[in-house]
């Protein structure tokens, strides 16, 4: 019973963020977005600039850096091990590539929290949390994820930031 209502619940929710709150005025934005996102991407390269140009902290960097790193390879691994498709839904395809038909957990989420709580050590974590969060939107968005996909992957990347993070 719990897994129907769940995958009712999932099916629902993607229906209304990629279906009924859809705007394609402001599609390309979020492709080009969530495109940073990719491999994580975004993330790395502030970490990269991070370890350049804060000579200071660059070993807190370096060690951030590596965190999220680690958490797209374990999001990896989990993802080949789940092996769940990507959504298909009648009507509402999927708006921009991706590198697997593999969804399960969202990478893009996975690295987007842990980047926010493990750079939050040296930047505004406020601000993290929102970018962590458009990101993770933007692959329901784009019909590429299911809900509970970037759910599972932003409880995962909170998860490895909070093992890791500085106490």
């Amino acid at each position: 019973m719990w897994n129907r209502t769940a995958s009712m619940l999932d099916r629902a929710l993607f229906r209304l963020i990629r279906g009924d709150l859809h705007s394609e005025r402001l599609t390309p934005a979020v492709r080009a977005f969530s495109a940073t996102g990719e491999h994580a991407a975004l993330w790395l390269a502030l970490g990269a600039g991070g370890m350049a140009f804060d000579r200071g902290r660059r070993a807190q960097w370096r060690r951030a850096t590596a965190v999220v790193a680690g958490t797209y390879a374990l999001n990896t691994a989990i993802k080949l091990a789940v092996r769940r498709r990507r959504p298909e839904v009648d009507g509402l395809p999927p708006l921009i590539g991706t590198p697997t038909q593999l969804s399960f957990p969202s990478a893009h989420a996975s690295t987007s929290f842990a980047a926010a709580g493990v750079y939050g050590d040296v930047l505004p974590r406020g601000p993290l949390v929102a970018v962590a969060s458009a990101m993770t939107l933007s692959r329901v968005w784009l019909g590429v994820h299911w809900p509970s996909d970037v759910a599972a992957g932003a409880l995962l990347g909170s998860g490895v930031a909070a093992i890791f993070r500085r106490p």
